[in-house]
């Protein structure tokens, strides 16, 4: 793959500390990215992803999608030819996760009276 055509990426965490850059063809896709970000996710933190579904990738102030290539959704950046691209990765636990969890809180409580008519 010729050299102008790879990109430099970083990855930005909630905490403002970074994963990378590393270096990626146009042709990768968005899901390869979050593949990544797991694998690469520092240890010691905590809240992290458990899998690439947790984690919304955010570039140029719009939602990356799984399906899209690294290319697509590269912003023109005139100013910074071979510049590194940052993105913002942001973990989201899904929402099935959370609505199981909360459905186990919500089981229903068995309600026992204890009043005495007299």
């Amino acid at each position: 793959m010729p050299e102008e055509d790879v990109l430099e990426l970083k990855f930005r965490l909630l905490d403002g500390s970074d994963i990378g850059p590393f270096r990626y063809s146009p042709a990768s896709t968005v899901a390869m990215l979050k593949e990544r970000i797991v694998a690469e996710w520092p240890k010691d933190k905590k809240g992290g992803p458990k899998s690439a579904n947790d984690i919304k990738l955010i570039n140029a102030g719009k939602i990356l999608e799984n399906n899209k290539t690294v290319g697509q959704c590269r912003t023109p950046f005139g100013e910074l030819p071979k510049g590194v691209i940052t993105m913002h990765a942001v973990v989201q636990m899904s929402l099935t996760k959370a609505k199981t969890e909360k459905k186990m809180d919500e089981a229903p409580k068995t309600n026992v009276c204890a009043c005495a008519i007299l």
